[in-house]
């Protein structure tokens, strides 16, 4: 009897090549579990839909063979089959092992590294030092209250978001060295309808920004039930990273933090109701709310979120092209929920986002919802909107925002 073929993980990344000698469809891990990238040719890119986990060994013969008009397959098979199993990209025991040891290996470290240093930022820390100086540099921004209470950055590589992260960053007052900065990031891998939280320091190249530990465990007291404690998307997230540097980047290394992660609130985006009609959510951001009412002169809050994706690389049939044609049409859309934001409107903003399910696909709806819910009392005001062309035929905006309360 043929064997069942397993299941190609649907977790991963998919995308067209951009190697220009070498075209097709490219797949790569985001969760890291694998360090592999694979070019699948375009002529097979069809016969991937056999490995649904019910289609057999035979099923993908018979149809390599029609494809190929050759009889003999056999190996073009095993080797596609081999291919993507060792990778890790398939559901087997291979993935598994491959999973089980990347959490092991996180769950057992002293800190949490950094992910894109070296990449999206110099790893190196007076290369560092002189570019994120040189980005803060410019503009007088008008004067902000002193109930300054947070702000909003983007997420996006600073190298294309860097005036909203200086406009945000600019609004921070000198003199919160010693407060608390929490950091609500968007999970962009996370599960849904959770939070992730980990005790684990932030390490970059200015050093360790030190994780309140105490603040962690309040939490988890509180809502085990939202939270992902020790949560793995910590590893290679970089809503939260990003932040972090530019934090200690301000006010020195030994920062002070509470990272956490906001998975989307998918319950609510697609069968109605607000997030907290979860008991979880409910329990969670009641949590957070306590936690501000409490230490709200020790806190400041970051959010670490970009808003709409468009075009192309996000699944629309149309390029984008920032500030023209349909990026017009979502300006409008993006300012009408920053405006009930400004308002500290909840309610308003999440049912502009719940609206047809979110087209706009706003990746930091849930950190801004929550941030909301937590402090209340909130009003922002826009420093600076923006538009940013993430490839030829993609568009992501995003803005830098002051809170205060």
């Amino acid at each position: 009897m043929a064997e069942t073929l397993p299941r190609l993980r649907m977790d991963l990344d998919f995308m067209a090549s951009p190697v220009e000698d070498r075209p097709g469809l490219l797949i790569r891990d985001p969760y890291h579990y694998s360090d592999a990238t694979l070019i699948i040719p375009p002529a097979l890119v069809e016969v991937l839909q056999y490995f649904d986990g019910q289609s057999t060994e035979l099923d993908l013969r018979k149809a390599l063979v029609d494809l190929t008009g050759d009889l003999a397959v056999g190996e073009l098979e095993r080797h596609l089959i081999d291919s993507l199993g060792n990778a890790g990209f398939l559901d087997n025991e291979i993935y598994e092992s491959l999973r089980e040891a990347r959490h092991r290996e996180f769950a057992q470290a002293s800190v949490r590294e950094p992910s894109h240093a070296g990449a999206a930022y110099p790893g190196a820390t007076e290369e560092l030092r002189a570019l994120f100086s040189s980005y803060l540099q410019g503009e007088e921004l008008p004067a902000i209250p002193d109930r300054l209470c947070g702000i909003a950055a983007p997420h996006v590589s600073p190298e294309g978001g860097w005036e909203s992260y200086r406009d945000a960053y600019k609004a921070l007052p000198g003199d919160y060295a010693e407060r608390v900065f929490v950091v609500l990031g968007t999970s962009h891998y996370g599960a849904p309808d959770r939070f992730g939280l980990t005790r684990k320091d932030f390490r970059t190249p200015y050093g360790d920004a030190r994780t309140e530990r105490s603040l962690v465990d309040q939490l988890a007291g509180q809502a085990a039930e939202a939270i992902e404690m020790e949560d793995y998307c910590h590893v290679h997230e970089h809503s939260i990273e990003f932040q972090v540097a530019f934090l200690q980047h301000l006010y020195g290394p030994r920062v002070r933090i509470l990272p956490i992660l906001c998975g989307p609130y998918a319950r609510s985006l697609y069968e109605g109701g607000l997030p907290e009609d979860t008991e979880a959510i409910k329990r969670f951001l009641g949590a957070l709310g306590e936690m501000h009412a409490k230490h709200r002169h020790e806190l400041a809050w970051v959010l670490g979120v970009d808003m709409a994706h468009i075009g192309r690389r996000y699944g629309d049939p149309f390029a984008a092209e920032c500030h023209q044609g349909e990026m017009l049409s979502v300006s409008a859309l993006d300012k009408e929920r920053i405006e009930a934001i400004s308002q500290g409107d909840a309610a308003r903003f999440w049912d502009q986002v719940q609206d047809n399910h979110d087209p706009l696909k706003w990746c930091g709806s849930a950190p801004l919802y929550t941030f909301l819910k937590a402090v209340p009392e909130a009003r922002a005001r826009l420093l600076r909107y923006q538009q940013w062309q993430i490839d030829q035929q993609s568009v992501v905006s995003f803005a830098a925002m002051a809170f205060t309360s």
